[in-house]
């Protein structure tokens, strides 16, 4: 007898239970429901919002009359409306903008300096653009679209449509001081260095490849980096006007030369003043013309640098 009425009770109790469950499934879901239709509702607002009419009403100003004149009847073209989106409190807005879907842009970008706003209109999540300015700010720097590539938050297929608007400007020989030089591959302080002095030396680069004569920097070195670098064009070198001291500086003069091109100046005419005219009097060996030949001169229509 009493197993019975246990067992009822239990019964009766796991009913109520059940029940109770199947009503909460159902207030849970109702909640559901009722938060995704709101959330949907505040994002559809974003492109459609409700829309608010603002009337100002503009009378034309009247002319001067010496009696006063009868008020002037009003015409449509006497009133203006205004539309503005309604106001909303801040939290919809909250909502709304974390809901919506994010408008992905494609624009022309350097990685190395893009900042994290502009970063998520080219579809990175904040997450990810925070981190693509973490590696920047611990030194990583992206030399090549490619390098921008191998990020671990740079799917493929976002990289297949951002490169063609990848633009990582190359580093200007005459322009650039040690520590952009640095940043190139296999350049460290010493290069950094050395690249900056010779320049000076030289006047300006007239052409990437001079780099090649500084001590150690052979090819190997310059074709793993010579298409992250450019020359703009130099101050022209003043060939025919310096003093024998300070062309014997110049890297592709020597002391004897030197004195020579102004023994050459003195007695020659100023149209004979070309690096031809100085191979053809024996002053110049042909390493020194052929380097010559290639920089920019002032004075001299036979340079033809590259």
């Amino acid at each position: 007898m009493e197993e019975g009425k246990r067992q009822k009770t239990l019964k009766s109790s796991f009913t109520t239970g059940a029940i109770a469950l199947v009503f909460l499934i159902i207030g849970f879901e109702t909640a559901l429901f009722v938060h995704k239709a709101a959330v949907t509702r505040l994002v559809a607002d974003r492109d459609h919002p409700d829309t608010v009419y603002v009337v100002q009403r503009v009378r034309p100003k009247a002319e001067p009359q010496a009696e006063p004149a009868e008020e002037p009847e009003e015409t449509e073209s006497d009133t203006v409306y205004y539309r503005k989106p309604a106001d909303r409190s801040p939290d919809a807005v909250r909502i709304r903008e974390k809901a919506s879907p994010r408008r992905v842009e494609s624009f022309r970008f350097n990685p190395n300096t893009v900042s994290l706003e502009d970063l998520m209109r080219l579809g990175f999540s904040e997450k990810q653009a925070q981190s693509i300015l973490n590696y920047r700010a611990k030194g990583g720097r992206f030399r090549r679209p490619a390098d921008f590539a191998k990020s671990y938050v740079v799917a493929d297929s976002v990289f297949d449509r951002l490169e063609p608007y990848i633009d990582i400007p190359r580093i200007d020989l005459n322009k650039a001081d040690s520590a952009a030089f640095e940043t190139l591959p296999g350049i460290g302080p010493y290069f950094a260095s050395r690249m900056v002095s010779y320049r000076a030396s030289l006047g300006g680069y007239s052409h990437p490849e001079q780099l090649l004569d500084i001590y150690h920097f052979d090819r190997e070195k310059y074709d793993a980096l010579k298409d992250l670098i450019t020359c703009s064009p130099p101050e022209p070198y003043p060939l025919w006007t310096l003093s024998e001291r300070d062309l014997a500086r110049h890297p592709y003069l020597s002391k004897d030369e030197a004195h020579s091109i102004v023994l050459y100046r003195t007695h020659q005419p100023q149209e004979a003043w070309t690096l031809e005219g100085l191979r053809k009097a024996g002053i110049l060996s042909e390493e020194h013309y052929g380097k010559l030949s290639r920089c920019v001169l002032a004075g001299d229509s036979g340079s033809s640098p590259e």
